[in-house]
C-alpha cells in the first residue's frame, strides 16, 4: 500500500468537505447577509445560487479526484482505466446535479457537466 498516496487523497477529500462547511458558514453565509451581491441575468437570487453551487463543485471535485487518488494507493485495486473513468463520470454527473438544482437550471454549466460524464462513462 502507499501510503503517501493514501493519505494524499484522504486529504483531497477532507479539504474538500472543510471547504464546503467552513466556505458556507465563513464565507457564502455572511456576504449573503451583507445584502450587496450584484444581480445577474436581473437577479440576485440567480447570482448566490450561483455563487453557492459554483463554491460546492470544489467539494465534489476533490472528493471524486481523492476517491480516485485512495483506491490508486492499494495495490489490491487494478488500476484500469475504466473503473477511473467510471469515478469520475460519476463525479462530474455529481456537479451536473449541483449546478442544475442549485441554479434552478438556469445557468448552462449542468449539461456541459452531464455531457461530460456521459462522454467519460461510455468511453470506460
Amino acid at each position: 500500500m502507499n501510503v503517501l498516496s493514501l493519505v494524499a487523497g484522504l486529504l483531497s477529500a477532507l479539504i474538500g468537505i472543510a471547504h464546503s462547511v467552513l466556505g458556507e458558514k465563513l464565507l457564502l453565509g455572511p456576504l449573503f447577509e451583507r445584502g450587496d451581491v450584484p444581480a445577474l441575468f436581473g437577479s440576485t437570487t440567480f447570482a448566490r445560487r450561483t455563487l453557492r453551487f459554483a463554491w460546492h463543485l470544489t467539494t465534489v471535485l476533490l472528493i471524486g479526484i481523492g476517491t480516485v487518488v485512495m483506491a490508486l494507493s492499494i495495490p489490491q485495486v487494478d488500476p484500469q482505466p475504466a473503473w477511473i473513468l467510471q469515478v469520475l463520470a460519476a463525479t462530474f454527473a455529481t456537479c451536473s446535479l449541483l449546478s442544475l438544482i442549485g441554479a434552478r437550471a438556469k445557468h448552462f454549466s449542468w449539461w456541459v457537466f452531464l455531457i461530460i460524464a456521459a462522454l467519460l462513462w461510455f468511453g470506460a
